[in-house]
């Protein structure tokens, strides 16, 4: 099976988040494939629903054999090993990781959609994608990540920590 690299989004607001963070990569690279590369970390005050606690962000590379549902299934199956527990929409949670790209694929299925429909509008998605990738073509919006970080209007500060 081909490998192919996949670019995940971790957030956390609940518990220690850096651990957290940590412990989804160490995650990922046993049930989804070799992490190749990981940004910073970033703060961020929640978006979409603000009255919660700031997020810890975190962009990661890994290479990956898994087709996209089953990529899906990895992702929220270490959710769930993490401890999250979904409630409510964009509600505080002890993890959450998304699945920004899949290579350059297209993927538009009832329950996944890749890209990540909202890359564009996060901040603190962009923050930490460009500084990993940022020459990276939207395969949508034929736009780099730097271009598209450019051109997004959320307000939210993000906050590079200096910390990975």
């Amino acid at each position: 099976m081909l490998e192919k690299n996949i670019v995940l989004l971790l957030g956390a607001n609940l518990g220690n988040k850096e651990e957290t963070l940590r412990q989804a990569v160490i995650e990922i690279g046993k049930d989804v494939g070799e992490v190749v590369s990981l940004s910073h970390f970033y703060e961020t005050a929640a978006w979409g629903k603000e009255d919660q606690p700031s997020y810890y962000n975190q962009v990661l590379v890994c290479k990956s054999t898994l087709v996209p549902q089953d990529l899906l299934y990895a992702t929220q199956n270490i959710e769930q090993k993490l401890g999250r527990v979904r409630k409510e929409k964009w509600g505080a949670r002890i993890i959450d990781v998304d699945i920004l790209f899949i290579e350059n694929e297209v993927v538009s299925d009832e329950n996944l959609k890749v890209p990540h429909p909202f890359i564009q509008e996060r901040r603190f998605t962009l923050e930490p994608l460009t500084e990993i990738l940022p020459n990276f073509v939207h395969p949508v919006l034929n736009q780099s990540l730097s271009d598209i970080l450019l051109h997004c209007k959320d307000p939210l500060t993000v906050k590079k920590l200096l910390i990975k």
